[in-house]
C-alpha cells in the first residue's frame, strides 16, 4: 500500500511542479527601492547568506517571494539533486530540510535557520527599511 501511496504523491507533484513554476513566475512581487548606495550595501550584507531550497516546495517559494519584496540578492542552492549543497545542508546544517536560510556571522561561525515564516522574519528584521530594527542592520535580532 505505501508504494501506491508514494506514487500517487509523486505524480501529484510531477503534475503541479510547472504550475506552481510558472504562477512563481507571473506574480512576481515588485521589490522595494532603495538609493544605490544602501542597495550596493544591502548586497554586500547579503553576501553571508545562502537559502538552501526546492524549486517547486511551496514554502520555499514563500521565503524567495520574501526575497524578491525585499530586493535581495541572496545566493539560491538548489538542494533537491544529489549534490554538494544536499549533503552541505545535510552535513553542516543537521537536517535535510527546506527552506533553509544559511547565515555566516562575522566572527565566523555559521547559523542554520528553519522553516519559511522564521526566515521571512529575520529577513524583514533584518532588511527591510519599514521595521525600526532595520536601520541599523548590527543590531538587528538574530534567531
Amino acid at each position: 500500500m505505501r508504494p501506491l501511496i508514494r506514487t500517487f504523491f509523486r505524480g501529484v507533484r510531477l503534475i503541479l511542479t510547472p504550475f506552481m513554476l510558472i504562477g512563481e513566475r507571473l506574480s512576481r512581487p515588485r521589490g522595494i527601492e532603495r538609493d544605490p548606495a544602501d542597495q550596493a550595501r544591502v548586497d554586500e550584507q547579503t553576501q553571508a547568506l545562502a537559502l538552501y531550497h526546492f524549486p517547486a516546495c511551496p514554502f520555499c517559494i514563500k521565503a524567495r517571494r520574501a526575497m524578491q519584496r525585499l530586493s535581495l540578492d541572496i545566493e539560491l542552492r538548489n538542494a533537491q539533486p544529489a549534490g554538494p549543497w544536499r549533503e552541505e545542508l545535510q552535513n553542516e546544517g543537521g537536517r535535510l530540510q527546506v527552506p533553509c536560510l544559511r547565515v555566516e556571522e562575522e566572527d565566523g561561525s555559521v547559523q542554520w535557520l528553519y522553516e519559511s515564516d522564521a526566515i521571512i522574519h529575520y529577513l524583514h528584521s533584518r532588511f527591510d527599511p519599514e521595521q525600526p530594527e532595520a536601520a541599523a542592520p548590527d543590531s538587528a535580532p538574530r534567531s
